[in-house]
Formats: C-alpha cells, structure tokens, sequence
C-alpha cells in the first residue's frame, strides 16, 4: 500500500511531463537527436559514461552519429550539447542573463538558488565581487601560515607512523578542514565533526536524477542540506553578535563569513543576504572539497607510477631530466631552509613552477569536474540551428583538452605543455576552472591548497600503490573505487 502511494503520483508527474512534451510546438531547425523519456531522457547513459570515466566516448558516439551539435534528454530537461573552444568561448561570453548558469535541477535544488552559478546580471556581478574580495590573490597570501598549519597537524595526525593510508578519504578530510578554517571560522571539534556528514550526502546527490522519493540519493541530498542549513545561519548569526560586540577587531585572520558580514552597500546596507551568503558558502565547499581533492589524488598516484612516466616525459631528453631533477632540489632547498613545523610562506610557493605545471597537466587528463551546464533564458541561434527558450546547453571540458588537433599526443602525460615559453593552446580549449566572468573564483587558493600539499608530501614521504590498477569513476567527481591505498614510508631527515 506504501509503495502505491509513491508510484501513483510518480506515474501521474511523468504523463503529465509527457503530454507537456506531446503538446509544445518543436521549433523549426533543431539539433539532431534523441531526447528519450521525459524527466529522464539520457541521463543514466550519461551517468553510466560518468562512472566508467568515458564522457568522451559518450560525446564521440554522439558526434559520430549526430554530428558536432545534437540535442538528448538530460537530468529533466531537454539539452543541446556542443563541443570544441568555440563552443566553450560561447558557453563563458555569450549574455549571461540570456544564456544562464542555471544548472540542473537537482545541482540548484541542494546547493541553494542563490548560489553564484545559479545568478545572473547585477546579481552575479555583486556577489561574485562580494566572494572574490576575500578569495583574491592579494588577501589570500596572508592565509598561507593557516593553510600550511592545517595540512601538517593532517599529516602529523593521518600519515605518521602509518603504513598504509586510504589517500582520498584522507585528502577529503584535510580540504573539509581547509574549508572550515578558511570560510567559517571554525576550529578543529565537534562543530567541525557535525558538518562533515551532511555534506558528503549533499554532494552524493548534486547530479542526482531529481525525483525526490525516499531512499534516492535527491533525497538525501535534499534531507542533508535542511540539516547543514541551520547550521550555517547559526554561524553567521554568531558571527554578526560578534561583530557587533566588536569581538572580532583582534582577530588579524577574518573567515569568508565573517568578511562577507562587513561588506556594506553605500547606504549601509549588508551587500548579501543571509540566505545569499549560506547558499554561496555551500558552493564554495562544494567547489573546494571535491575538485582539489580529486587533483591531489591523482597527483599522488602520478608520483607512485613515476617510473613509466618519467620514461614517457624525458623520451630519452636528458636535458629535460636534468630540468626536472632541478626543480625537485628547489623543493628540497625550500624544505631545509625551513625549522621544523615552520609554515610555508607565499615566496615559498611561487617557486613550485614545476609542480603547478604538472598539476595544469592532470587538471588537462583528469579534470575533476567535466561537465558544465547553462540554461536559454530565449530562443539563441547556435551553428545553424535553434536552441529554444528553456532548454540546457552542455559541454564537457575533455572535448578540447583531449583534441589531438590542440593538444598533441593528448593521452601523453606531458608538462611541457605548460612551460613559458611552449606553444599556447587555442583560447578557450584548457577551461578546468572556466573562463570569462564564469571562472572560478577560488582557483588561487585552490593552487595554494595543492602546492602545499605536495611540497609537505614529497619531502616527507616516498609511497608506492598497494593496487597498482586501481580504478576510478565518476559519482559525479572522480572517485576511486577502494580511495587509492598506498604503503608509505618517512624521508631521511
């Protein structure tokens, strides 16, 4: 009798969806396609691809079939997907209060409608300012000490004295505390302890199929976020009493909410809403907690396989090794000119070239997010056909980073790629963060957060993989199937 109660009206929702569909006069001039079943379409096709990490072959069946523009059902609206850095330079320039970042359903649903994704026009712009106040590069070199500080009590804590480790849960943990330190405020305890789960569950279900019944991961995303909600207006009503008692002028490091607080219009008035600054602060750890950590693991396991792809890098070039080699001694010139547990500084970052650039050639493999979602707000003419009004727009990172016609041998592992003086790929074919005013705001403190990171563990640490073909898929970040287990072992001091 329960299970009726929820497939009656399940079933009710999808006709009515589907004689929506039956009934809407198809403009002229649409992609070719197939846009499936209502409300579902494709959508576990493409979370299938996700999971096997084979968005490209999912895009490439579709480019081969339809050509370079096609339309498919996807997460409940009918999309129209497109490829190559003309396409990219569309989705990031084109007007965005016609060509919205709206994202899927169920991505708005649990990160909040006011999150700056989901804003447009002055909104977007006022927002994103309010967030890229604290998050710009001139603010965040005050916070490297707290960031170093975070990573080694994770590494004293987590990897000394250990054999073995389960590296990406443990690299979740250490950028979920990074989040909390930087944007709530909140040290190490309990508080910390009681958001950590209810976040995990928002992000299981960000690109879940939006069908909000029992034991769906929607569902529990849904449920997660209504827990993590009041927790974060509590912390900001704690932190605008503090402000207000003028608690807050001794503290020289301010978290986002608290700076986010301070920001006042020219009447007086706060420059966010509470409800903006909650939904914002929860795409912020969203955007941190997942992505940095996917990169951080795979550069583990990059550095564990080193061998093949010293092989695959030097190709016989031994001026390059000796390039190389260089830059691991500026590594260890930067560790032995510090006291033990003395904190990393700006100027010790800016010297990890070598490392940013191999982390830029795993974010051009493996970007940790693929997929990138917009909305028409009108009817927009695209490479000859019609996108109407409503529907979404999709493109896939890996379209242009793994074209051999911009980047050579693009299965090579290759950070050549990215040194000064080597060609430059087309504008807008490597979009890891996004491009325009879509990129992503937080893309310096993530490069702090990885620099770090990988300084403290390759001059702590050697590692190998307990599983050498340990696998990943996509859920919707890349997860790896047992959370990369290596053995490691302390450096020589």
């Amino acid at each position: 009798m329960e299970l009726e109660l929820f497939i009656t009206p399940l079933l009710l929702f999808l006709f009515s969806i589907f004689i929506l569909f039956r009934g809407k006069k198809k403009p002229d001039r649409l992609p070719p396609g197939y846009l499936g079943l209502p409300l579902i379409g494709q959508s576990l096709d493409l979370l299938k691809a996700l999971k096997a990490d084979k968005v490209e072959n999912w895009f490439q069946e579709k480019i081969t079939k339809h050509g370079p523009i096609w339309k498919v059902g996807l997460f409940g609206y009918p999309t129209v997907v497109l490829n190559g850095p003309t396409a990219n330079k569309f989705i990031y320039t084109f007007d965005g209060n016609i060509l919205t970042n709206t994202q899927p359903p169920s991505m708005s649903r649990i990160i909040g409608s006011k999150n700056l994704s989901e804003l447009t026009g002055n909104d977007h712009k006022r927002v994103r300012a309010a967030l890229t106040s604290f998050l710009k590069l001139e603010v965040l070199k005050q916070y490297v000490a707290k960031v170093d500080e975070e990573i080694q009590h994770h590494l004293q804590t987590h990897w000394h004295g250990k054999h073995e480790v389960q590296v990406q849960p443990l690299i979740k943990t250490l950028t979920f505390n990074v989040i909390c330190s930087l944007l709530f405020g909140i040290e190490r305890g309990p508080k910390r302890d009681k958001i950590l789960p209810h976040f995990k569950h928002m992000i299981e279900g960000v690109l879940a199929i939006p069908i909000n019944l029992p034991f769906t991961q929607f569902n529990r995303g849904i449920l997660a976020r209504r827990k993590l909600v009041p927790i974060i207006l509590d912390l900001i009503r704690e932190k605008r009493e503090a402000l207000e008692e003028q608690k807050q002028q001794a503290n020289h490091h301010k978290d986002l909410i608290t700076e986010l607080l301070c920001m006042r219009n020219e009447d007086g008035s706060t420059t966010t809403s509470d409800e903006e600054i909650t939904d914002n602060i929860i795409l912020v750890m969203a955007a941190g907690y997942d992505t940095t950590s996917a990169l951080l693991t795979f550069l583990v396991r990059l550095l564990a396989n080193n061998e093949s792809i010293y092989s695959t890098l030097v190709h016989g070039n031994a001026s390059y090794l000796r390039f190389y080699c260089y830059h691991c001694k500026k590594q260890e010139k930067i560790a032995k000119n510090k006291a033990h547990g003395e904190a990393l500084t700006w100027e010790d970052l800016t010297k990890m070239k070598y490392m940013w650039r191999v982390a830029s050639e795993m974010l051009r493999i493996n970007p940790p997010v693929n997929l990138n979602f917009r909305r028409t707000m009108q009817d927009i003419e695209y490479g000859g056909f019609i996108i109407p009004k409503g529907w979404q727009v999709l493109i896939s990172q890996s379209m242009t980073h793994m074209n051999n016609d911009i980047f050579q041998d693009p299965t090579m592992f290759d950070p050549k790629r990215f040194e000064k003086h080597a060609p430059q790929p087309p504008p807008f074919s490597f979009v890891p963060f996004g491009a325009g005013s879509r990129m992503c705001p937080a893309i310096e403190l993530a490069k702090m957060e990885i620099l770090a990171m990988m300084h403290h563990l390759v001059t702590r640490f050697t590692w190998e993989l307990v599983k050498k073909d340990e696998s990943f898929k996509r859920n919707p970040m890349p997860e790896f199937d047992q959370g990369l287990f290596v053995r490691i072992k302390p450096t020589k001091a």
